[in-house]
């Protein structure tokens, strides 16, 4: 119960309601332990003397305890539930900042189904759980201590029976838990199988669909769906075995009363009223037990998602700024990359760059060029710490960029990712994502810088159109060069295009690069690319080879001096295009 207790934090703002409700349920608790004894009250009493008066009072009396007990029942739930849902509330926004504030490095490890998972149904069980304790860990101890105090009060003689029972009952409830606990771990990590093939699925539909491959897909689905039903049908098999099990205990004591009382009642030692009373309070003890086992179970299946909560929230972020950060940071662009190595697993694994060295002055271009593996996106996902270096350092403007604010840092870099991700809403609103406040000019400018303002204009609703899920309205070219403009938009002193213009045609390329050519003066560009056309014109190219800078410098330069961009130039371009010499 650790992972679930330390929870309990993000109950603390809603202490009224959490010691509200169990004030009430004791309220309901009261009224129904003096049930019992009304009734005993009008059979021994009322009945067995004729005293109609006396039925009458009890009975009114009875309903009157009825009501009170009701409304304290209610409003218990309605109290409990209120708790119960800002918690959730609370603990989801936690889970989502937390995520926010995580690296890439983190996300690599914690994938996108089990986070999903993590803020949806891990948090939904923890919900459930804390609903039954201020419901029923109120009532349940309550009811079973309170029934067996007034089952003693009302037959001294037959207080043997609860105390027989209780402990056979108590055994079947441990065994159960300790039992149920593990496999209910295992079904939530069916559950993040399950989630991460649906993940998969509903966001590369259109390949699924592209390669005919919706057979194999179903049945990869399909094994993930039987194994969490399998799982889930094992963990509910054990659990089953409870309530069985109390109701066979219930009805040897419903019979052990009706047995022993009855003998009672016969040599004139217990009354009937006496007897009725006694089943009800041994039927609530045995019954506040089996709340008590459904409680426990649901405490053992919410603590294995409890663990899972606190691993997110647990984690640190592998990208995190020191005390001292820079907050306030206006760079020019000068970049420099000295000796710098880096792999994504650590210090143990294979280094995805090797001593990388290079100096980008402000108003330069540095084009990436290499194979696919070669470190290209590595590289450049390092200028605004999306990772961290593993040896070396990268300086801005002389300064190490671990020494930056993380904010400060990427708040002056422009980047149009390889993947390109665009938002549910309008157009305006993903070209302006990094700058809420830019004016319509401004988007419009940084619209038609990436050729995407003729196609935005020509749409019926211009830049009010609204996007589909990750903007499934769009072709790719379409959807990268609104990528750029939200990169342009930023007026940023460094600019990343991470093989941003691999679905755009060529001619619509050359005029991104004139008009880049204009707002990126003075300030820093990194491009990498796939087609050598891109990068014919610019300052610096760097030819990158496992992880290595194979070889430096312009288009004529490495033409004279590199075999490997020789090759690339030559398997691309060949003799239909000037080599520039």
């Amino acid at each position: 119960m650790n992972a679930g207790l330390k929870l309990s934090k993000f109950l603390k703002p809603h202490w009224r309601w959490v010691l509200i409700a169990p004030i009430l349920m004791t309220l309901e608790v009261t009224m129904d332990l003096m049930q019992p004894r009304m009734i005993e009250r009008i059979v021994d009493e009322g009945i067995a003397r004729l005293d109609l008066n006396l039925v009458l009072h009890t009975g009114l009396l009875m309903f009157g305890l009825a009501v009170i007990g009701a409304l304290g029942g209610m409003s218990n739930g309605i109290f409990a539930e209120l708790a119960v849902q800002a918690f959730g509330a609370d603990l989801r926004e936690a889970l989502f900042r937390k995520v926010q504030a995580f690296s890439f490095g983190n996300l690599d490890e914690l994938e996108t189904g089990q986070l999903i998972t993590r803020l949806t149904n891990d948090v939904t069980q923890v919900q459930e759980a804390l609903l039954m304790i201020l419901r029923i860990l109120v009532r349940a101890p309550l009811l079973l201590i309170g029934s067996l105090i007034m089952a003693i009060v009302t037959s001294p003689q037959l207080a043997f029976l609860p105390l027989v029972l209780m402990p056979i009952e108590l055994a079947a409830v441990i065994w159960v838990v300790n039992k149920a606990t593990p496999l209910y771990t295992i079904v939530q990590q069916k559950l993040d199988a399950l989630n991460e093939v649906m993940q998969e699925n509903l966001a590369g539909m259109r390949v699924v669909k592209a390669f005919v491959r919706a057979r194999h897909e179903a049945a990869r689905f399909g094994h993930a769906n039987t194994d969490l039903t399998e799982q889930s049908v094992h963990a509910a098999r054990v659990v089953a075995v409870m309530p069985a099990f109390m109701m066979l205990t219930m009805n040897l004591g419903l019979i052990g009363v009706l047995w022993f009382g009855g003998v009672q009642f016969t040599i004139g030692n217990m009354q009937l009223g006496q007897i009725i009373a006694f089943i009800n309070y041994l039927m609530m003890t045995l019954f506040s037990l089996i709340m008590v086992s459904q409680l426990i179970i649901q405490l053992a299946r919410a603590e294995a998602s409890a663990k899972r909560i606190h691993e997110v929230l647990d984690s640190q972020p592998k990208v995190r700024d020191r005390p001292d950060a820079l907050r306030q940071f206006s760079p020019r662009g000068h970049v420099v990359f000295e000796n710098v190595t880096f792999n994504y697993e650590g210090n143990d694994a294979d280094p995805v760059l090797k001593g990388v060295s290079f100096a980008a002055e402000p108003g330069q271009t540095i084009a990436l060029l290499g194979t696919t593996g070669a470190g290209k996106s590595s590289l450049v996902h390092l200028i605004p710490r999306f990772y961290d270096v593993t040896s070396g350092c990268i300086t801005i403007d002389g300064r190490d960029i671990r020494d930056l604010d993380q904010a400060a840092l990427r708040r002056d870099i422009g980047i149009a990712l390889q993947d390109t991700v665009l938002f549910s809403g309008s157009i305006r609103d993903n070209i302006r994502y990094g700058r809420p406040e830019a004016s319509d000019e401004e988007v419009i400018a940084a619209a038609k810088a990436a050729q995407a303002h003729d196609f935005i204009s020509a749409m019926p609703e211009g830049y009010d159109t609204v996007l589909g899920q990750r903007g499934v309205n769009l072709s790719g070219g379409q959807k990268q060069r609104i990528a750029i403009a939200r990169a342009l938009l930023l007026k940023p002193a460094i600019l990343i295009l991470d093989d941003s213009t691999s679905a755009v045609d060529i001619e619509t390329e050359t005029r991104i690069q004139a008009a880049l050519d204009v707002i990126m003066q003075d300030r820093t560009s990194f491009v990498i690319a796939q087609r050598i056309s891109t990068v014919l014109n610019a300052d610096k190219i760097l030819v990158l080879d496992d992880g290595q800078v194979a070889a430096e410098g312009n288009h004529r330069e490495l033409l004279a001096t590199s075999p490997i961009y020789r090759e690339i130039y030559d398997s691309q371009l060949g003799n239909g295009v000037p080599n520039h010499e």
